[in-house]
């Protein structure tokens, strides 16, 4: 029955919701949700109160000042304004939201072209895309703004800024930019192919801000649009941040990085040191330096190497220096590469000059090494 608490306290908080937007019917089925999970006080007297007195919320009174939620009723049919809560995809939590943030999402929503969006004109600095992209990504963010169509917005928002923050395509959008179809005949945003921003409008959100708010949403994006689906309230309960916190359970989360620790113990404890290495180190005593005799690669051995190794011993011994050796000049030219298109990655989003130049002029060492094996190997 304890462990039944927490989902009670869940469907408790779900019929206060109700309570207050005068949904009775939604309210008493959570209420004896409650009860038949975890029997309380508090779930017992509210439903003997709807039972005998109809209703605790305030006759059914719903709240349309500025600033206030707005409920919907059991049927679906909205109070007041077609509409003001949207819910989870569980159908349990719905999630309010204020007047203002409606209509700045219709607001947007009957923009024209990315200036409009951003409230800017033409003529617009730098400065003065990031202060109203800051302004306006911190308003629409879905993690914070859950009227109808908030989503779109934010999305056509971090597509605004990510086009004309782009001196190319700012210039190509000045001059062809009508071509632009912006209609919200879906409660949508659809922009022309060729003015959509290069960054996600969450990517571009983190790059501003850290990731600045909690991420109780999951972002997903499919052909270029962002899909928002919550999956947690939110605020998580106190109960829920310290559900599975004890020792065991910490314990049982950390048996399977002791179980390798133990078996790379074991491993080396087992194993005998290998009679080379591809580097000079003393503290091994391979310190006497060798070439293999097919493609020279340089090895180290110990001092008593020749005495204890002779003919077939040798060439199989050869042979594995040779393979550790292109082993490693593949590893170390995947890294090259990546380190490479990292940099042309940043240099992309940031437009950093210095930093493109940089990365064409890396040397990718261990790569071109790699390339002359190849070509010794293809001229035997």
């Amino acid at each position: 029955m304890e462990g039944n608490k927490d989902e009670a306290g869940k469907c408790l908080e779900i019929a206060r919701r109700a309570l207050q937007c005068g949904d009775l019917e939604k309210a008493l089925k959570f209420l004896h949700k409650s009860e038949k999970l975890y029997p309380s006080a508090e779930a017992k007297a509210l439903i003997d109160a709807i039972t005998k007195n109809g209703s605790t919320a305030g006759n059914n009174e719903h709240h349309h000042e500025s600033g206030k939620p707005y409920c919907r009723k059991p049927g679906g049919d909205a109070a007041g304004n077609g509409g003001n809560t949207e819910k989870d995809t569980r159908g349990d939590v719905a999630k309010s939201y204020t007047k203002e943030q409606l209509e700045g999402v219709q607001r947007i929503k009957r923009c024209k072209d990315y200036y409009e969006i951003l409230g800017l004109t033409k003529d617009a600095t730098d400065d003065d895309l990031k202060k109203a992209y800051k302004q306006l990504a911190r308003k629409f963010h879905p993690d914070k703004n859950h009227a109808p169509g908030a989503t779109e917005a934010f999305k056509a928002i971090g597509n605004a800024y990510g086009v004309l923050s782009n001196p190319v395509k700012r210039k190509d959008y000045d001059q062809y930019g009508e071509k632009m179809s912006a209609s919200g005949g879906n409660g949508g945003f659809e922009f022309h192919r060729n003015y959509e921003s290069d960054i996600t409008p969450e990517d571009l959100f983190n790059m501003f801000f850290g990731g600045g708010f909690p991420a109780g949403n999951t972002h997903a994006y499919s052909n270029g649009r962002a899909r928002f689906t919550s999956q947690a309230p939110f605020h998580r309960t106190q109960q829920e941040e310290e559900r599975g916190d004890g020792g065991f359970s910490m314990f049982i989360q950390l048996l399977p990085i002791i179980i390798l620790i133990l078996v790379s113990v074991m491993s080396q404890l087992l194993v005998t040191n290998p009679p080379y290495s591809l580097y000079h180190r003393a503290g091994m005593g391979h310190t006497v330096r060798k070439q293999t005799s097919n493609l020279n690669v340089v090895y180290f051995v110990n001092k008593d190497f020749d005495k204890e190794y002779t003919g077939v011993s040798i060439q199989k011994i050869e042979k594995s220096v040779e393979e550790d050796y292109i082993a490693n000049l593949r590893n170390n030219c995947w890294k090259e590469r990546q380190e490479r298109n990292d940099l042309f990655y940043v240099a992309k989003v940031y437009r950093d000059e210095k930093r493109r130049k940089k990365a064409e002029l890396m040397r990718l060492e261990s790569c071109d090494k790699l390339a002359r094996l190849n070509e010794l190997y293809r001229g035997g």
